[in-house]
């Protein structure tokens, strides 16, 4: 089957210029009509052991698919999964990896959580200059804390036997 594009050339090859011109007004009008809408974006229920049965439940008696299910339940898809193959969110543990992971983002997102301490900057001056020189000597902090290699010994050839 032929695309537009291909349609397009075979009526400019055969100077069909009629329908070339109905072709481009058909064109604008479907750029008049054409909505650009921002993607989908679900707003997930918070995932509650009583959730992770229901999951389990839907997919052990039904042929839902796990999108099928997340969009039944308003939950992400990934969380699904989650439940089915690794059992994620049966156990009410707040302290359990998913829950933690999960309460740390939520805080991140209200700005609770607090910010992570810096490192203090390297100082600049006399002692910074100092160990620059001494770094550029030895090809950076690469070799630093690592035996250096021995030379390589010369190896035996077939003849030194």
């Amino acid at each position: 089957m032929a695309t537009l594009k291909e349609f397009e050339e075979a009526l400019r090859e055969n100077g069909m210029q009629m329908a070339l011109a109905i072709l481009e007004r058909l064109r604008e009008r479907d750029r008049a009509n054409r909505v650009v809408k921002p993607g989908r974006r679900i707003v997930g229920k918070k995932m509650t052991p009583e959730l992770a049965r229901e999951i389990l439940e839907l997919h052990g008696s039904t042929e839902m698919t796990q999108q099928e299910i997340a969009f039944k339940l308003g939950v992400n898809q990934g969380r699904v999964n989650e439940v089915i193959k690794r059992g994620k969110w049966l156990s009410g543990d707040q302290a359990a990896p998913e829950a933690v992971a999960r309460d740390k983002g939520k805080a991140r997102i209200q700005g609770t959580e607090p910010k992570r301490a810096r490192r203090p900057a390297a100082k600049s001056g006399a002692g910074g200059a100092a160990r620059s020189a001494k770094g550029a000597g030895k090809g950076g902090d690469k070799g630093a804390g690592k035996p250096s290699k021995r030379p390589a010994t010369a190896q035996l050839a077939f003849g030194d036997l």
